[in-house]
């Protein structure tokens, strides 16, 4: 079993860029991103008529919310479980189920577009990110941090 220690670091903090509804505006982030060498790891799009918030998992987050101030691009931040999920179809049954028996709540998820050890990896926004921590680790899987996942 994995252990992780809140020495392992900070969770993977994620942004949420509020975008005006218009073609190339995703684009224009990933740009301001690319031209500043920051990654993006995890992408997950929340459309509506007026407004698509891009939710961002990115290489250097520091970076990313100094760009983000300076060039007046609106955003949030929240910390993110991600878990590492084990070969085989099982996996993502497995993690679920885990979290329904810990009776804790996903608000959302999303994969991770790069693959660490050539694993897949779920990115989840949990009602308690410490209970679903713990229940990863119980059931043997690695919780991945934002130093895991950063340059």
């Amino acid at each position: 079993m994995e252990t992780d220690t809140a020495s392992a670091g900070p969770y993977v903090k994620q942004f949420s860029v509020f975008l005006i509804n218009r073609a190339g505006a995703l684009l224009s982030v990933v740009r301001l991103l690319g031209d500043a060498h920051v990654l993006v790891l995890g992408l997950s799009l929340q459309d509506s008529v007026d407004v698509t918030v891009a939710r961002l998992i990115v290489s250097d987050p520091e970076t990313v919310e100094t760009l983000f101030i300076e060039r007046g691009i609106p955003f949030s931040t929240c910390d993110l479980l991600v878990v590492q999920l084990k070969e085989g179809a099982e996996a993502l049954g497995t993690c679920l189920t885990a979290f329904l028996q810990a009776e804790t709540n996903i608000h959302f998820a999303y994969p991770l577009l790069v693959r660490g050890n050539g694993l897949p990896a779920l990115a989840l926004h949990l009602e308690d990110i410490e209970i679903g921590a713990a229940v990863m680790q119980t059931e043997g899987f690695k919780i991945l941090r934002q130093n895991d996942i950063s340059r």
